[in-house]
């Protein structure tokens, strides 16, 4: 059923590149996400780059700030990408989608039966707000 005057949530696909949000998020990986759906602190995000907005990229939302702009971290404290430590808050409006599951895809050189099964039971994550992430992310 939908109300009418209500978009409807859309889902899409996106690919992960660098290593910013490395542990959580790997090079290569695969996000599904909602756009649309609400921001909470800890989700994983996709956004315009503020300062290059034909660029998208993925971060923590940690932090909402006054005006409704939130603070978005890397996972990786170790990554100097950027995000809002360098271009400060990002308004809602940059904030496109929230990522709702982690696909991992499977490496060429996982030929055996071991490598294959443990594959499979971490290829597939959910990604739900991390407000404990959010809080370590805080205190950096």
């Amino acid at each position: 059923m939908v109300e009418i005057g209500r978009p409807r949530k859309q889902f899409g696909v996106v690919d992960v590149t660098g290593a910013s949000m490395v542990p959580t998020l790997l090079n290569g990986d695969q996000l599904v996400v909602r756009y649309g759906a609400a921001v909470r602190p800890g989700n994983v995000v996709v956004l315009r780059h503020p300062l290059q907005q034909d660029l998208l990229v993925v971060k923590r939302a940690v932090e909402r700030r006054p005006g409704g702009a939130w603070w978005v971290l890397g996972d990786n404290p170790y990554n100097e990408t950027g995000d809002s430590t360098v271009y400060g808050p990002v308004t809602a409006e940059l904030v496109l989608a929230t990522a709702v599951l982690r696909f991992r895809p499977r490496e060429e050189d996982q030929r055996s039966l071991r490598a294959r099964l443990s594959w499979a039971a971490s290829a597939l994550r959910p990604l739900r707000a991390d407000s404990s992430a959010s809080s370590r992310l805080r205190a950096r």
